[in-house]
C-alpha cells in the first residue's frame, strides 16, 4: 500500500492539512502537481459539507487521471483530530472509510480505533508526534508512519530538533517516517530525505498560494514575515504553536508578554469553542516562513521546490 500511496508523486512530499487554509481546491491542485494533498475533516463545517469535499476531490481527481494515463495525481489524505472533544470522529471517520480515503492522518490522541477501521478498508494511517513518548504509543497502536513535528513547525510544533527527534525514533520504528518543520525548499526535502526521512510534511510554503483558503491579509502576511517573527505559545489551542507576531498583535496581544494555557483549553466539537473562535484571526506559520516571496500557484511552487530540489541532489552528487 505505501508504494501505491507514493508510485505517483514528483516529490516526497504531503501538503501539511492547515487550519482554515486546506480546502479542496488546495488538495486537488496539490495532488495534480503531483505531491500529496491533505486537509483537516474539521475544515469542512457543518459535519455535512465533509461528504461534499470528498466527493468533490474523488471526483476531480479521477477524471483528472482518466485525462492523464500515463502521470495520474497523487493521492490524498484528511487530517482526524483524535482528542475527546472532537464529537465528529465517528461520523468523519465513517465518511473516510465510505470513500477509500488513501491516506489518514491522525493527531492529538492515541489513534486505535481509527487505525482499525482505516486498515478495515485497506487505507494507511500516519500519526502526527512530536515527543518519543506519543511515538511510542502510535506505533503500539498500529500505525503505518510517523509524521515527526519538529521545532520550526507551522501550528502545533513540538521542541525537539529533527537529528535528534529520527535518530531515536529509528531506534524502535523502522517504517515510513515523515519530516516537518521549517521544510519550505527544495534543498531542505533533500536534506530530510539524507537525515532518513521518506517524505516531508510542507504546509506555510503553500499559504500563499492562489488555491489556499487564507484570507489576502494572511497571505501577504506570510509574505512579509521571516523566522523572527514567528511566536511559540500554547495560548490558542492549549498546545504549543508556533504563530504570525503581526497576527497576535493586530488581535491586540503582546506576543512577548502571552499568558500560559493548559490542555483544559483544547477543544474539537463540531462546534468549535467560543475562545477558539475568538482566536480565528491568530494565524499560524512556520519558522521557514523567510524563505517564501512568492504569490503564485501551486502548480508553480511545486516546479520551483522540483527544480531545487534536483538541484541540490545534483550538489550532492559532485561532492
Amino acid at each position: 500500500m505505501m508504494d501505491k500511496l507514493t508510485a505517483s508523486l514528483h516529490l516526497p512530499v504531503i501538503g501539511s492539512p492547515m487550519f482554515i487554509v486546506s480546502g479542496p481546491e488546495l488538495v486537488i491542485a496539490q495532488c495534480q502537481a503531483g505531491i500529496i494533498g491533505a486537509f483537516p475533516a474539521l475544515n469542512a463545517r457543518p459535519a455535512e459539507v465533509l461528504r461534499e469535499w470528498l466527493a468533490q476531490i474523488t471526483q476531480h481527481l479521477a477524471q483528472y487521471n482518466q485525462a492523464h494515463p500515463d502521470a495520474p495525481a497523487a493521492p490524498f489524505a484528511v487530517n482526524q483530530i483524535v482528542h475527546p472533544t472532537n464529537d465528529r470522529l465517528e461520523h468523519d471517520v465513517a465518511l473516510c472509510a465510505e470513500f477509500e480515503v488513501p491516506l489518514v492522518i491522525t493527531s492529538l490522541h492515541a489513534p486505535n480505533r481509527v487505525v482499525e477501521q482505516v486498515h478495515g478498508y485497506g487505507g494507511l494511517v500516519f500519526h502526527d508526534v512530536t515527543t518519543l513518548r506519543h511515538a511510542r504509543k502510535a506505533v503500539d497502536a498500529g500505525v503505518d508512519g510517523l509524521i515527526l513535528v519538529c521545532q520550526g513547525a507551522g501550528g502545533h510544533a513540538g521542541r525537539l530538533n529533527p537529528f535528534a527527534f529520527v535518530a531515536e525514533v529509528r531506534r524502535f520504528f523502522d517504517g515510513p517516517l515523515v519530516l516537518a518543520g521549517a521544510i519550505t525548499k527544495g534543498e531542505q526535502i533533500a536534506a530530510a530525505r539524507a537525515l532518513g526521512a521518506d517524505l516531508v510534511y510542507m504546509g506555510t510554503r503553500f499559504i500563499a498560494t492562489r488555491e489556499a483558503r487564507a484570507q489576502p491579509e494572511y497571505k501577504q502576511m506570510v509574505l512579509d514575515a521571516a523566522a523572527a517573527d514567528i511566536v511559540y505559545t500554547n495560548l490558542f489551542t492549549g498546545v504549543h504553536g508556533n504563530y504570525l507576531r503581526q497576527s497576535i498583535e493586530q488581535a491586540g496581544l503582546d506576543p512577548d508578554a502571552l499568558p500560559e494555557s493548559d490542555k483544559s483549553a483544547m477543544r474539537y466539537g463540531s462546534g468549535g469553542s467560543s475562545k477558539s473562535k475568538a482566536w480565528r484571526d491568530i494565524w499560524g506559520a512556520g519558522q521557514g516562513v523567510g524563505a517564501i516571496d512568492t504569490l503564485g500557484s501551486v502548480a508553480d511552487e511545486v516546479a520551483t521546490l522540483k527544480a531545487d530540489y534536483q538541484k541540490a541532489l545534483d550538489h550532492l552528487r559532485r561532492l
